[in-house]
């Protein structure tokens, strides 16, 4: 009996033995399986990586937009016409009276003819009434004139006879009727002088009605004028033609666009910028607008009240002289210097980064064969570069490549 018990015991030894041996190799399975998969290895030639940076950053606003004259001309139909001749076309370069279009419109030919007409009516009948008043006066003059020749006659014989009634020679009846008569004729002469003066009044005024018809129909003849030359539409100062929406033959009516002219020396750039944006903007900001072929200076001289679009537009006066290449309408892009971080962290920003946030990025130790996930704290950012508060420091290299598909402490490099 004793030799079957010993026999069993060694089997549930060995049964043991196997049992922790499986579990042993399983635990070591699952470790090998699991660090399979955690392990990534990633081509450094395919990551895009920088280094944190340390210094002043400048925050900024992008935006894009065009150029556009500051000095506009928008020219309009004063009356009903034709268009009779295209001279120049969109685009063509214009000096202060550069004939663009002519138009046709002969009813403002006879209107013209019609208004000097009756001008000179007007003026004519102007002097007539001169020349009528003019013998009116001289009639009242002359009445005024026998007037006083008879008073000095009066006053004679008043003389004479008042040296006769003191004398006893003339009755004092006769003497008074001297002295009456020579009375009334003063009155008479004060009188006449009066009505001369009223009706020199009443011509003055009648010459002024009469001035402010003539003037009346000037105004008339100038506007009949006026229609009539702008019937040849010209250029008012120097530019380019940017706008002529009329065809030959086209029937053009009162206050219908004819052309606009832009000035090309004087030019500012239209921008839009984000709506979450524009409230870091003010003005006077420095503005620098790529058009492409070079960067051009300026600053922020208006902002628009309204947002359109989830967008706000801005104006930009340019602070240096602008290229000769630079033209109305041309296409550009600007960048707003909203404010500069002084002796910051910072690093070119990383796909889908967000300000004053907290990310996870890739830290490259020194021999840069390996990655470790780091939480970075970002500050503010600009159009390429974001800033750092939090978890790097100037020297470090980091993966800027989006890698938030894998989410591994560590990722091998090759």
């Amino acid at each position: 009996m004793d030799v079957v018990k010993q026999k069993q015991a060694s089997d549930n030894s060995v049964k043991r033995i196997a049992i922790a041996f499986i579990i042993l190799l399983a635990l070591l399975l699952v470790y090998l399986v699991k660090q399979s998969v955690n392990q990534v290895t990633l081509n450094k030639k395919d990551l895009v990586i920088a280094q944190v940076n340390q210094g002043d950053l400048r925050v900024s606003v992008d935006g894009y937009g065009k150029l556009v004259s500051h000095k506009q001309e928008l020219i309009t139909a004063l009356t009903r016409a034709t268009v009779k001749e295209i001279v120049l076309k969109p685009g063509a370069v214009v000096t202060q009276g550069s004939l663009i279009v002519k138009l046709e419109n002969p009813e403002l030919v006879y209107q013209l003819s019609s208004a000097q007409q009756q001008l000179n009516s007007l003026q004519a009948n102007s002097r007539q009434l001169a020349l009528n008043q003019q013998r009116e006066v001289i009639s009242e003059n002359a009445r005024i004139a026998e007037y006083a020749a008879m008073l000095e006659a009066a006053s004679l014989k008043r003389e004479a006879e008042e040296k006769l009634f003191k004398q006893g020679i003339v009755s004092g009846l006769k003497f008074r009727e001297s002295q009456l008569n020579e009375k009334q004729l003063k009155t008479r002469i004060s009188l006449a002088k009066q009505s001369l003066s009223h009706l020199q009044k009443v011509h003055q005024e009648a010459l002024l009605i009469e001035k402010e018809r003539i003037n009346q129909q000037l105004n008339t003849v100038k506007n009949a004028q006026d229609r009539l030359n702008a019937l040849d539409v010209i250029a008012k100062f120097d530019g380019i033609l940017q706008r002529l929406p009329v065809n030959l033959g086209q029937s053009i009516n009162p206050g219908q666009e004819i052309a606009l002219i832009g000035s090309t020396s004087d030019l500012i750039a239209e921008i839009q910028v984000p709506q979450s944006q524009a409230n870091a903007i003010q003005i006077g900001q420095e503005v620098e607008v790529n058009t492409r072929q070079s960067i051009v200076l300026g600053k922020v001289s208006r902002i628009d009240p309204i947002v359109r679009d989830n967008a706000v537009m801005i104006d930009v006066t340019f602070t240096q002289t602008l290229d000769s290449h630079m033209r109305p309408e041309q296409n550009v892009d600007a960048e707003i210097i909203t404010d500069v971080l002084t002796n910051v962290a910072y690093i070119e920003r990383p796909a889908n980064i967000q300000a004053k946030n907290q990310q996870a990025m890739y830290r490259l130790d020194q021999d840069q064969n390996k990655a470790t996930r780091v939480d970075i704290i970002f500050g503010q950012k600009t159009s390429r570069y974001v800033a750092i508060t939090h978890g790097a420091a100037p020297g470090e290299s980091f993966i800027l490549t989006d890698l938030t598909n894998y989410q591994t402490p560590e990722i091998a490099l090759n």
